[in-house]
């Protein structure tokens, strides 16, 4: 699956996902942040789903009505478990995220707002 990781999920996710063959980018990587918006284009414009800790991304897509390929917001988890949870998430909802859905993985639960 592509992905594409927002900058303040850590960096390290990225080898977690390449690990587990998924193509991952880090807009960490990128020289300036072109703001929500323009992260969430680029991520409809390469077909990535959007890995994020950032609410606004899914308000973006709900109340904006904003495109998008898929969007995971991770919640409450530490740095190091954010690649492992996003790989298993991922795994387990790949048809939903597929069909635009909206994750957000917790530790102990994730929950799933199909795309209307």
């Amino acid at each position: 699956m592509k992905v594409l990781l927002d900058s303040c999920v850590w960096g390290g996710a990225k080898a977690a996902l390449a690990t587990a063959g998924h193509d991952a980018v880090w807009s960490g990587d990128w020289d300036h942040d072109p703001g929500d918006e323009q992260i969430l284009g680029r991520a409809i414009a390469e077909g990535r789903v959007l890995v994020t800790l950032d609410k606004d991304f899914g308000e973006l897509a709900i109340v904006k009505n904003i495109k998008h390929a898929g969007i995971v917001r991770l919640v409450g988890l530490s740095a190091m478990e954010q690649g492992s949870m996003c790989v298993a998430a991922l795994e387990k909802y790949s048809e939903s995220l597929g069909r635009g859905a909206i994750l957000t993985v917790e530790v102990s639960r994730v929950r799933v707002r199909e795309s209307q």
